[in-house]
């Protein structure tokens, strides 16, 4: 297994990693609607959607491979009075109790993963969660400019090894939607979209998954 490891969150300065998405507002207003509560920010990073559950009264769990990442949400947490769990592990092995979460988000953090890796995660993820919870998560499309990328280290069909902004070199799990689906087979798919976001001068395609729990 491609060691997963975290990145150093010292190193970051981009805006977009301090702002929650775009999305998460949706799934604030749908999760509290359906009165859960509590919620696994998988793979947080610097905790901008751990932050943003938290203030609106969730029981905030936030985990991250990153002690950095962790130290600095939890130093932004305390400056706004917030209470966040964080916790330090790897998203192939959850040291969580089963069926603990009414919810859990993984925002651009579950496909940094080999094959077993990933295998593994959504097995965990599975186990985590409550009869009739939600996740949200993210996947990389192989229509991603990056699958292709020469400069790229090929591990198998759907691997890759990529630097990351920060310097580090953290597998990336591919998928198209016949392996969106076998991956959430356990799963009931709620919405499931395929967006290409444009940057400056590139562009980055990812699923974009709701699905409920079985």
């Amino acid at each position: 297994m491609v060691r997963t490891g975290g990145w150093d969150w010292d190193r970051v300065s981009d805006a977009f990693w301090r702002d929650p998405s775009e999305d998460v507002y949706y799934l604030l207003h749908r999760w509290t609607g359906q009165a859960r509560r509590s919620i696994l920010d998988l793979g947080c990073g610097l905790g901008r959607h751990s932050l943003l559950f938290a203030l609106y009264g969730f029981d905030v769990t936030a985990l991250d491979a990153s002690e950095s990442g962790l130290h600095r949400l939890e130093a932004a947490a305390a400056k706004l009075s917030l209470s966040v769990h964080t916790v330090h592990a790897d998203l192939t092995k959850l040291p969580l109790d089963a069926g603990s979460f009414d919810c859990v988000l993984a925002y651009h953090s579950i496909y940094h993963a080999d094959s077993e890796g990933m295998a593994a995660a959504m097995d965990e993820l599975h186990r985590i969660l409550k009869p009739t919870s939600e996740v949200y998560l993210t996947l990389n499309s192989k229509a991603n400019p990056t699958y292709a990328d020469p400069g790229n280290v090929v591990v198998d069909d759907h691997v890759r090894l990529k630097e990351e902004e920060e310097g580090g070199i953290l597998p990336h799990y591919y998928c198209d939607l016949g392996d969106v689906r076998k991956l959430l087979a356990r799963f009931t798919i709620v919405k499931l979209r395929h967006i290409e976001d444009v940057y400056d001068d590139r562009s980055s395609w990812h699923y974009f998954v709701l699905a409920a729990r079985g």
